[in-house]
């Protein structure tokens, strides 16, 4: 085998400089991988090259208003690392906000914050094995602003300082990044990789790095790979918003002309994939981790052109494996189910090779039956191919989404837009217009048939045979490696026994009655939001925009939610979430998928709070069948036993992770000890999950689906007489609601522990990890100037702990603060400060913690730190209603829940109104230290640190 690969490789070389003649020049490489393709790019776009080889994209974009977004990529990553510098790419990433020739160190991120740009949300980057990209998102298009980020990002690109002082106090950050990942994730993803692709190099240069590494870095030794990386024709700057496209080139080109051009390293030798690689199985256990069965096979890599001919051969690829990924959902979905999930499919690994993956997720001890079962649909569908149907349903819901593109298109996201522009970078996927891939869909469509399907589909996948198989689980399957493999030549030696069943027939939902009337109708002027009400007591809120073209947000609140558990029955709506699995009463969940698909319609409902909560986003075609969707979801839910098990198996894992990490364990724990073990907010123990079932959750709201009060809410590009008609038909036509949201009072108390102090929570992860959480008692959201009060004391916070806990000390790579107060539950709120830290540092990090929190109440809030935290508040106000989703949740609740609306008008001027005392009273109010909750959580086993 391995000298069958080296002929073929030795065969593609010759190939290759036999295509080029004698004394030829090889052809320049092209500055954009769109000058290769016969895509029309999309004219939208504005592409450039300074004369010192750097690049840019420029689009003006307006949605939201008035707002941009700049990214700064460059082509380097940890696969360009020396041996000796594995971790350097990822930690020049973090100097990047440490200081440079024309910024004071520890200034860059203070200067942002003036400028209304929130640390982690606005501003922020990224270290990938290939590149390294630095996120700026502007919450105002002003010129003075793009010059700043502008500035900021030259600054990135070609000014770094490296103070010795500042490398050795973010060393302790990024140590701190690379301990929070540690744990049996990562663990299996490294076992994964050396199994798979033990001659690639990229499963040693994972980002993070190695701990010697990140150790012994120097500030010379990290500028020398900054100096040798950060190279202009590695840089391509990425500016979408809305400016004038002139405006940010002059701007580009006053920034950047000046870099000095600089040849880039070539990057080191990224190893080999093994075609050849067969026949070999591996078994990786963790008590954390779920069974899953992976069989794979490599290929070279293909160097396929984003061409319109490879686009129509990717879609009949992307057809024939949704199929048969099609084909193992429904296969999950039987009961018993063979398998929890499958799937399959063909990625690239870097440009060294390929891989064809089945992937079979499956009880634990039921591997055997899964990969059985899964490879049987494999074998099966590549000797017979597939059915006019099934090809129908994936042609149907590609469509669905090219179409609303092509609708949508004069409206997306400046994320979406940028994403396009990363997608060349990266990809080298020519950025066309919606419009243009809607036409060669349309024109390519025909010829999608099972047999060309099913050619294109045999090319794309490398043969399994004599696979790689890796289990990986809790317990090793019983004949180990061997019983692995004859299992795998069982499936595909034995008769084929997999057979499932398509539905046929029409979606049954679509007649609920006589059209509910309406009995009142009022237009807030102000804000231009319509309320109706129908006769049978269901509310309908309106808010047309024009922010997205065809787009529409639904949501759909039913009275009850979290309130329906009480103590004697704490897990009442405990499965909530599980009812769309469940499917409908004439429709199991697999059917729906095959009867609706083509239609951006969807049912997910969970219990959240004072009611049940479902949400969907669908266009102006499919606006009544999304209605008539939720409608049937909570009238005729189909409460199947399917669901049960899906359930059951979820709730297996999970108490097998519960306190896998330091993370889950704090977030499984902390809850029950603030509310004083009541069990409605307590993990209750494994055996009352397992008696859960759907008859039960049936019992348990099946009342308030049936019969509480509901309010819809609509936001977006609709017509609204067109909208209310649809209502009409659908929620308005229902038996009589119940008039009001009903206050259940009982329910709604929720009492804070009495116990203060330290309280320690074991976790089983890496014996380094740790968290410190300090938590405080506060109060409901009733007085919304305290609740704005002490949102800004978050903000004022998590500037002070990320000062001094994260830049000052290094000791945690991402602390913060956090105010919670409820409008569910009585008299409940809190406020939390949070350091993941080392086990060693958890007695220095709780007297930071505290240092801070005492300078808090002990002064007045510094008026810099006071702006720093208010200036990104104020632009997150001012841009809450440039999108769909912001006026959402503005309107969802607008006549149970009127005083929402008086909150969010006035809450700038609440804002502004407070001043640095008024920050001091609140943190002397409520952050005493004699009254926090400590909760420590330490590795099993550790003792407990003395203070």
């Amino acid at each position: 085998m391995i000298l069958r690969a080296l002929s073929r490789l030795l065969a593609l070389s010759v190939l290759a400089l036999a295509s080029v003649p004698a004394g030829a020049k090889p052809a320049p490489v092209p500055v954009w991988a769109f000058e290769q393709s016969d895509l029309p790019v999309d004219p939208a776009f504005r592409f450039g090259r300074l004369p010192n080889g750097m690049r840019y994209i420029i689009r003006r974009n307006a949605t939201p208003k008035d707002t941009a977004e700049v990214r700064l990529q460059i082509e380097a990553g940890s696969l360009d690392e020396r041996d000796d510098e594995r971790g350097f790419a990822h930690f020049v990433e973090h100097m990047a906000f440490n200081g440079s020739a024309h910024v004071p160190e520890g200034e860059m991120v203070k200067l942002l914050e003036r400028q209304g740009l929130a640390f982690g949300a606005d501003t922020n980057a990224t270290t990938t094995f290939e590149r390294t990209v630095y996120m700026l998102s502007l919450p105002r298009a002003e010129p003075a602003l793009l010059d700043t980020a502008l500035m900021l990002m030259r600054e990135t690109a070609s000014e770094l300082s490296f103070d010795p002082a500042a490398v050795e106090r973010e060393r302790g950050v990024v140590l701190s990044e690379m301990r929070d990942g540690e744990g049996y994730n990562l663990d299996n993803a490294k076992d994964q990789m050396a199994f798979f692709y033990p001659q690639a190099h990229y499963p040693d240069r994972l980002p993070i790095g190695t701990a010697a590494s990140l150790r012994s870095a120097t500030a010379a030794a990290l500028k020398a790979y900054w100096q040798r990386q950060y190279v202009p024709e590695r840089v391509t700057l990425v500016v979408v918003g809305d400016y004038d496209a002139d405006a940010i080139e002059a701007a580009i080109r006053t920034h950047f002309a000046s870099w000095p051009a600089r040849s880039a390293p070539p990057r080191p030798d990224e190893g080999r994939v093994l075609p050849e690689q067969q026949g070999e199985a591996h078994i990786h256990l963790d008590p954390a981790l779920s069974e899953r069965l992976t069989i794979s096979r490599h290929g070279l890599w293909r160097r396929e052109p984003d061409t319109a001919e490879n686009r129509r051969i990717n879609l009949m690829r992307q057809i024939g494996y949704g199929v048969i990924n099609r084909r193992l959902l429904r296969l999950s979905r039987i009961v018993p189910p063979p398998f929890r999930g499958a799937g399959i499919g063909t990625s690239p690994v870097f440009r060294i090779g390929r891989t064809t993956n089945l992937i079979v997720d499956t009880a634990d001890k039921g591997w055997r039956n899964g990969l059985i079962a899964a490879a049987q649909v494999y074998r099966e569908a590549l000797r017979r191919g597939f059915t006019d149907a099934e090809i129908a349903e994936q042609v149907a819901n590609i469509r669905t989404g090219i179409e609303n593109a092509a609708a949508s298109a004069d409206t997306r996201s400046n994320d979406a837009l940028v994403a396009t522009a990363l997608l060349l970078l990266r990809d080298e996927k020519v950025p066309t217009t919606p419009a243009g891939v809607l036409e060669r869909f349309n024109r390519n469509a025909p010829g999608f048939t099972p047999a060309a399907v099913l050619a294109a589909l045999r090319a794309d996948a490398i043969p399994l045979d004599a696979p790689l198989i890796r289990f990986q689980g809790r317990s090793a399957p019983e004949g180990g490696e061997a019983a692995l493999r004859a299992a795998w030549n069982e499936a595909m030696l034995g008769p084929l026994r997999i057979s499932v069943r398509s539905p046929s027939g029409t979606f049954a939902y679509t007649n609920f009655g006589p059209p509910g009337t309406v009995a009142a109708d009022s237009t807030r002027d102000d804000l231009g939001i319509r309320m109706i009400r129908f006769a049978n007591g269901v509310r309908l809120n309106l808010k047309r925009t024009d922010l997205e073209k065809d787009r529409i947000l639904v949501r759909l609140h039913i009275d009850g939610g979290e309130l329906i558990d009480t103590k004697d029955n704490p897990l009442a709506t405990e499965m909530t979430q599980m009812i769309p699995a469940g499917g409908l009463g004439k429709h199991s969940q697999d059917d729906l998928e095959t009867l609706l698909a083509g239609r951006s319609v969807s049912n997910g409902i969970s219990a959240a709070g004072d009611t049940f909560v479902a949400g969907a986003g669908t266009t102006r075609r499919d606006l009544e069948a999304q209605l008539q969707l939720l409608a049937a979801t909570i009238t005729d839910p189909g409460w199947r036993a399917s669901a049960d098990v899906v359930f059951h198996e979820s709730m297996t894992n999970f108490f097998a992770r519960r306190d896998a990490t330091p993370s889950s364990a704090l977030a499984n724990t902390l809850p029950g000890l603030l509310s004083g073990g009541d069990p409605r907010f307590a993990v209750q123990a494994p055996e009352a999950y397992q008696r859960l079932t759907m008859a039960k959750l049936k019992a348990d709201i099946g009342e308030r689906l049936a019969r509480g009060a509901i309010e819809l809410t609509l936001v977006g590009d609709f017509d609204p007489d067109a909208a209310i008609a649809m209502a009409a038909r659908t929620f308005g036509a229902l038996a009589p609601r119940e008039p009001e949201f009903l206050p259940h009072e009982e329910t709604r108390q929720r009492s804070f522990t009495p116990a203060r102090g330290p309280t320690v929570i074991r976790h089983k992860g890496e014996p380094g990890q740790a968290i410190v959480r300090y938590v405080w008692p506060t109060t409901d959201d009733r007085d919304p100037v305290t609740v704005i009060g002490l949102e800004l004391l978050q903000e004022v916070a998590g500037v002070e702990v990320l000062d001094t806990v994260r830049e000052a000390l290094g000791k945690s790579y991402s602390p913060g603060a956090s105010s919670s107060l409820s409008r569910v539950w009585r008299g409940w709120g809190t406020f939390s400060v949070t350091a993941s830290v080392d086990f060693a540092d958890v007695a220095g990090t709780r007297a930071a913690i505290e240092r801070t929190l005492a300078d808090l109440a002990a002064r007045p809030t510094d008026p810099d730190v006071l702006e720093r935290a208010r200036a990104p508040m104020r632009e997150r106000l001012a841009n809450l209603l440039k999108t769909n989703g912001g006026w959402l949740a503005l309107t969802e609740r607008a006549q149970s829940q009127p005083d929402r609306i008086e909150r969010y008008q006035k809450a700038r001027e609440r804002l502004d109104a407070l001043t640095g005392a008024d920050i001091q009273t609140l943190a002397k109010r409520y952050l005493a230290l004699d009254q926090a909750v400590i909760a420590l959580v330490i590795p099993e086993g550790a003792a407990a640190p003395d203070r």
